[in-house]
């Protein structure tokens, strides 16, 4: 069948709804009309446009106009949908499979998609599976970044041009405006059909579906990373990481490979955390440089998680940890080890080991490796602190931004030198632990030492005769929480493995029975009764299990099953348990079947002067009650900044006057706090823009539940009954600087 000559129709579909920030559309709407009617080929468009849009006018408009191309243009919440209209004219959001349904049904006549707004890759994927071409954002999109696309991407379609140029138009659109947004807009190409001959044509471009373009996305990209590899280097700012790092920079370019480095790739005055967060997207290649200083930057940190996470979703990237003058036998950080464990890594200690290591890269390169090289079996764990304990606190190693869940015998002196004791929650806390069927609940935001204190009370449960067995969350890979059965056979093979025992899941796995009465059962018929001891598992980072609605209710009720069956089982008596967590319980649950509301709740408080004076006096400070007041007045009581700054006060780093000045910028000691916090931020537009409402005034800010106690897991703010407001002034200042107006 001949292409069809009719003129084709874009659909321009609009939603800003009362509730959410103001953005532009009218003027892109304006731009996007104005720059048709100049067009070369501006016969064959029409321009129907939908504004304040809700979920019916979407499936009215396209039975009325059958439009070829849709535009949205509006908010976008991630993985939470686009941002519609409700009857009252606020926020409702529409996932990507309820639109990817309705996009099917019209397959046969829409040929290209637009998703005009923040993190709405996630949506464009979805649809991408009924639709041959999808656009959406990888990251939060500006305004003005969000427009230069649209009229770019019109204007060359105007033009006669096939929708891939129209895209690479737009984004050089993008770039031509000043801003380094031009990565985050993505083209996706799908949408396999029988017929492809029956949609409307574009001039100069090829059939959908035709030109050996494939339907699965994935599968495109993984091609295409064969010939033209792409490579992510992470590294510390200072020599030897910058030079080691520019040298492989160069010789990986020189190869002809796509090589992002932040001191070489990033332009004065490019927002950063979005330019990082679209390379990490796009690399196949994640070449860590790792040094004692990285090893403890939350930076380094927070980008190996998002590689891992990324490598666990899609594949790729392949991670290449090289250890720089910092031995494979020196530990890492709780989660840093976690997130590398099993993963094989190189050792470089003079330049002498540059060209070996630089080979062995390119080698991997040329022949398109993409599976991970592991260096240790598959039942390994990363090494136990107690193995290596080179991290234990004194005035010589800086603090860790990551607490170790457990101490090793012997060493519990050393660990606690700068541990400061909250009155009377560690001595309520060993009480509890020593008694059978224990529940203990451990809450407060990241880094107010949580996990220092869930290590005290397993050393101490073990004192006691128990046996201790520590449970991050943290370091799960993501497909374990693809659905409950492969999640609680995860949970109960972690249990087995740090106890030391034989596997026997299939054993006690019959898919006959449910995974909960499964799991029960196994530690109901294996694990407890072998043990000679009571089992005190202490169970970290439960907030990541939070944002798994389909297993959250069934694991925690499951725990408040077992918690329930030691009061009257002598068996389950046996069992005592810690859950430590950063947030407010905002999963919908049964009262009666939640572990959040009965055993001992501790939540931990920031430090008061009198103990920031103490901490003071441990690293031979003998600072006065100004000088405290002066530093809390910046960071308030945060344990893991207070103790941050009284380290390198003491070591001479910096001075008290020096630190408050820099403190919130990128350029002072909280620089690599800062930008995590930033970067995380960047990833969740509704955080954002919660952020910007408080940055906006002084007063308290009444934010949706779930936002605030988001918020407030992040350590950014504290809870004032219903209210939020900044924890401290280091982050109002900061973040009022960094944040401007986002989609």
């Amino acid at each position: 069948m001949p292409p069809h000559t009719e003129p084709q129709t874009i659909l321009f579909l609009a939603a800003n709804p009362k509730d959410t920030e103001r953005l532009r559309l009218d003027q892109e709407l304006r731009d996007i009309s104005q720059g048709l009617e100049r067009a070369r080929k501006r016969d064959q468009f029409n321009l129907e446009q939908r504004l304040a849009v809700r979920p019916l006018d979407i499936r009215r408009a396209m039975l009325d106009v059958s439009p070829q191309i849709i535009h949205f243009s509006g908010h976008g919440g991630g993985e939470k949908g686009l941002v519609f209209e409700d009857e009252s004219g606020k926020a409702k959001l529409v996932g990507g499979d309820a639109l990817a349904g309705l996009f099917e049904l019209f397959a046969d006549r829409i040929t290209c998609v637009v998703l005009n707004g923040c993190y709405s890759k996630v949506q464009a994927e979805a649809i991408a599976k009924h639709i041959p071409y999808v656009i959406g954002m990888n990251q939060a999109i500006g305004d003005k970044a969000a427009i230069a696309f649209a009229v770019g991407f019109y204007d060359a379609l105007g033009a006669g041009r096939s929708i891939e140029f129209a895209y690479k138009l737009g984004c050089a659109a993008i770039r031509m405006e000043g801003s380094a947004e031009h990565l985050t807009p993505e083209l996706v190409r799908g949408g396999a059909v029988a017929d492809s001959s029956d949609r409307v044509t574009f001039p100069a471009s090829n059939p959908p579906g035709s030109g050996g373009r494939q339907a699965n996305p994935k599968r495109e990209r993984n091609e295409e990373q064969m010939g033209n590899a792409q490579v992510f280097i992470s590294y510390r700012t200072q020599d030897p990481d910058r030079s080691l790092a520019q040298e492989f920079y160069a010789a990986i370019q020189a190869a002809g490979y796509s090589t992002f480095m932040a001191g070489e790739s990033i332009r004065l005055g490019e927002d950063w955390a979005q330019r990082i967060d679209a390379e990490l997207a796009r690399c196949d290649y994640f070449l860590l440089l790792l040094s004692e200083r990285s090893a403890v930057s939350e930076m380094v940190t927070e980008e190996v998680r998002r590689a891992k996470q990324l490598r666990d979703q899609t594949g790729k990237p392949l991670i290449l940890p090289i250890r720089i003058n910092f031995p494979i036998s020196a530990p890492l950080n709780y989660d840093l080890r976690g997130y590398l464990q099993r993963i094989q890594q190189r050792e470089w200690h003079t330049a002498e080991d540059t060209p070996v290591i630089l080979e062995e890269i390119l080698a991997l390169l040329s022949e398109g490796t993409v599976s991970q090289p592991v260096s240790v079996p598959e039942e390994g764990d990363p090494p136990a602190i107690s193995e290596v304990f080179a991290q234990q606190e004194s005035i010589e190693m800086p603090p860790l931004p990551v607490a170790e869940p457990e101490l090793p015998g012997g060493q519990v002196d050393l660990a606690s030198q700068f541990y400061v004791e909250r009155g009377k929650i560690e001595a309520q806390c060993y009480e509890a632990i020593a008694t059978s069927g224990a529940l203990i609940r451990v809450k407060a935001p990241r880094q107010m030492g949580k996990t220092s204190l869930m290590s005290r009370i397993l050393r101490y449960a073990e004192q006691q005769g128990c046996l201790g067995v520590p449970l991050s969350f943290q370091v799960a890979d993501s497909v374990v929480f693809a659905d409950l059965d492969r999640f609680l056979r995860w949970f109960a093979a972690s249990v087995t493995r740090r106890l030391k025992l034989a596997n026997r899941l299939n054993e006690y796995w019959d898919e006959v029975f449910g995974s909960k009465d499964n799991c029960t059962a196994y530690f109901e018929e294996y694990l407890l009764p072998t043990l000679d001891k009571p089992l005190a598992l202490c169970l970290d980072e439960v907030d990541m299990v939070f944002q798994h609605l389909t297993i959250a209710a069934d694991f925690f009720g499951l725990l408040r099953n077992w918690h329930e069956m030691g009061k009257t089982s002598e068996l389950w008596k046996r069992f005592r348990l810690v859950v430590v967590h950063s947030t407010e319980v905002y999963i919908p649950m049964n009262i009666n079947q939640s572990p959040f509301n009965v055993g001992l709740p501790i939540e931990l408080p920031e430090f008061t002067a009198e103990q920031v004076q103490d901490l003071a006096a441990r690293h031979g400070l003998r600072w006065n009650t100004s000088q405290i007041g002066r530093l809390m007045s910046m960071v308030g009581g945060h344990p893991y900044l207070v103790r941050l700054a009284l380290y390198h006060i003491a070591r001479g780093n910096t001075t008290l006057e020096v630190l408050l000045r820099e403190a919130p910028t990128e350029a002072g000691l909280y620089g690599d706090h800062l930008r995590r916090h930033l970067w995380n931020l960047e990833q969740h537009p509704e955080l954002a823009n919660a952020v910007r409402q408080l940055v906006a005034t002084q007063d308290v800010v009444r934010l949706p539940s779930v936002q605030a106690f988001q918020l407030h897991s992040m350590g950014l703010v504290d809870l004032q009954g219903n209210d939020v407001m900044f924890r401290s002034e280091l982050y109002r200042t900061y973040f009022a600087d960094r944040l401007g107006a986002r989609r």
